[in-house]
């Protein structure tokens, strides 16, 4: 690469991964808070289980157990949109390398896109699967815990 007209093609082509970086970041954002959130929420019903007895305790430890599930999920999504975003950088760095050496690897770009593209798609995935549980803490509050409770969770309803 010699000239600056010949670079500007490469900075266009790499405007959608940094958009793609900067769309990521905001949904880790969000799993963050939501982390955050169920991590009090357990520290808050762990002490509380400390000062009660009984079917209360019962019920508040369950709650705890399927909050731990939550931020399970919840820490395996970032994770994968942690890959994502890192993913997305080497593609830039990529699509730099083999502009500046006049490389046509045109394999490694696409290798790098597909495994992008697959972490953020496992990182939906595992989200929702976490938003779809999210109710479960609330129903065994609701229901109480015993064999009622935990049918309706089973059967997420």
């Amino acid at each position: 690469m010699n000239s600056i007209a010949e670079l500007i093609p490469v900075l266009q082509t790499a405007i959608g991964p940094v958009i793609l970086i900067s769309g990521v970041g905001l949904l880790l954002l969000s799993m963050t808070n939501r982390l955050s959130r169920v991590i009090d929420r357990a520290r808050n019903l762990l002490a509380l289980s400390e000062a009660i007895h009984g079917p209360e305790r019962e019920k508040t430890l369950a709650q705890i157990d399927i909050l731990w599930e939550q931020a399970r999920l919840i820490r395996k999504s970032i994770l994968f949109a942690a890959v994502s975003v890192l993913c997305a950088a080497l593609l830039i760095i990529a699509l730099f390398i083999t502009a500046l050496f006049g490389l046509e690897d045109a394999w490694l770009i696409s290798i790098i896109f597909v495994c992008c593209m697959v972490s953020l798609i496992l990182s939906l995935v595992t989200f929702i699967r976490d938003i779809n549980n999210s109710l479960s803490a609330f129903k065994v509050e609701l229901y109480g815990y015993g064999d009622h409770s935990e049918k309706y969770i089973r059967e997420g309803k």
